[in-house]
């Protein structure tokens, strides 16, 4: 029986060492600038030729960008696709598209997906990755991979082990220290029918990306402020994620002007349904996925190539909402796809705990860390909801941007976009707030109507 006790603990000890792991040898992250991008992706391309080699990402902008504008021109508005997947072909390419896209191209008759030239576009500016090569040696994750320690200002897991680490560069993903944008969020009914879900103005702060607050313990915050519908005017809402989502978890906090007051709002992550997009998606879907880790096993499967949303300029700046949004899927018109490697990443409800989602797939894009695509599936095994990003990098900064997103769900036949930037000026990288604008008592004073 002892003997047994031992045993017991000592394979639990193990699996908690695993899961607390530390980040990488020195001599792994050697790796990093020179067969490795300085983030962690392949510099080379693929074997074929149709993944090219990173060169050191866009950073130079179009010639009719205008300095500070929150509209990027697309630089590639004159490339044509090199292919186009619809039903009929789309078994010749099952094994690069999600179970999203698959899905998509099986029940939508007018739904298809127009491949273009891959461009590794993304690139950091230098202190994101002098921190990265840093941090690759002293980051790892805490308290059952829920929080990490050991890392700031860089991506803590370029090489990353296990499917927490993999998750974590991408809850920390670098979109500059701050941004501000006015944004629509859209739901599209079974019949066909748009309608606004909300709209107003996000704020979104980086502490962790801020490289002179090195005793920083928040990596995102967000503060919005809607102005519609007109139901939902005055309406503001705040939340904080910290590192040590293990121990101090999320605080949010939520203003309604009829009550005049502010109040914690404790149920806003997880399977909560979201009212930003009306209930169409729920917390953690934000960003594809956002928030704690607290809920599912997370595997990392390994690495694979596959066709995704990338360099969407187009959908994500220059279109007109009734242009973009169709009955049943967004104008594939107006939607770039690419074939870029990802990471893949398996989450499974743990036992005990909740969820709408029984198991969920993730796929991150290794040049950037951000989720790109996600297929959720409820316990029955069936696909509900599948996720797409949008990508369209900031070349001015340079960072990378996904915050326009979108979820299809193939139960209610809705689907739903967020962060619709293009007809309300786009995105505009600021300076980050003082402290004092992120507190219970400021979301009163944005929230007035």
């Amino acid at each position: 029986m002892k003997y047994a006790l031992k045993l017991l603990a000592g394979l639990i000890a193990a699996q908690s060492a695993f899961v607390a792991q530390a980040a990488i040898s020195a001599d792994e992250a050697k790796a990093l600038g020179s067969t490795l991008t300085p983030v962690g992706a392949e510099k080379a391309g693929n074997k074929d030729g149709t993944i090219p080699a990173w060169t050191g990402g866009l950073t130079k902008a179009p010639a009719d960008f205008k300095a500070g504008d929150g509209v990027r021109p697309n630089p590639f508005a004159g490339e044509k696709p090199r292919l186009v997947i619809d039903a009929k072909n789309m078994a010749e390419y099952a094994d690069k598209l999600t179970d999203g896209a698959k899905t998509l191209l099986q029940k939508n008759p007018g739904f298809r997906i127009d491949v273009y030239p891959t461009h590794r576009t993304v690139a950091f500016p230098k202190y994101v990755t002098d921190n990265t090569a840093k941090s690759a040696i002293t980051a790892k994750t805490t308290n059952d991979g829920r929080s990490i320690e050991g890392v700031h200002a860089g991506f803590p897991f370029p090489i990353p082990k296990t499917g927490y680490e993999a998750m974590w560069n991408h809850l920390v993903r670098f979109n500059g220290q701050s941004y501000e944008a006015k944004y629509r969020n859209l739901n599209v009914d079974a019949s066909g029918r748009p309608a606004l879900a909300t709209e107003g103005v996000s704020v979104q702060d980086f502490p962790f990306w801020d490289p002179s607050k090195t005793d920083a313990d928040t990596y995102w915050r967000i503060k919005l402020t809607y102005s519609g519908p007109a139901r939902r005017a005055g309406e503001a809402l705040m939340i904080i994620d910290p590192l040590d989502t293990g121990s101090k978890d999320r605080r949010a906090w939520s203003y309604l002007p009829g009550q005049r007051r502010v109040k914690v709002a404790p149920d806003l992550s997880f399977d909560t349904p979201n009212p930003g997009t009306a209930g169409a998606t729920v917390f953690d879907d934000t960003f594809i996925f956002n928030g704690s880790m607290d809920r599912f096993d997370f595997k990392l499967v390994g690495k694979k190539e596959m066709i995704v949303p990338y360099n969407a300029y187009g959908a994500v700046y220059q279109a007109k909402q009734d242009d973009l949004v169709k009955p049943n899927n967004l104008n594939p018109d107006l939607v770039r796809w690419e074939l870029h490697r990802v990471w893949v990443v398996e989450a499974t409800l743990r036992e005990g705990k909740r969820h709408a989602y029984a198991k969920r797939t993730f796929y991150l894009d290794e040049d950037s860390w951000a989720a790109l695509a996600s297929d959720n599936y409820d316990a029955r095994g069936q696909l509900y909801r599948a996720g797409f990003a949008y990508m369209a990098p900031s070349y001015d900064l340079p960072a990378p941007y996904t915050d326009m997103f979108g979820h299809y769900d193939f139960v209610s036949r809705v689907y739903s976009l967020t962060g619709f930037i293009a007809e309300t000026g786009g995105l505009r990288h600021t300076k980050a707030l003082p402290d004092r604008e992120w507190t219970a008592d400021s979301l009163a004073g944005s929230g007035v109507r």
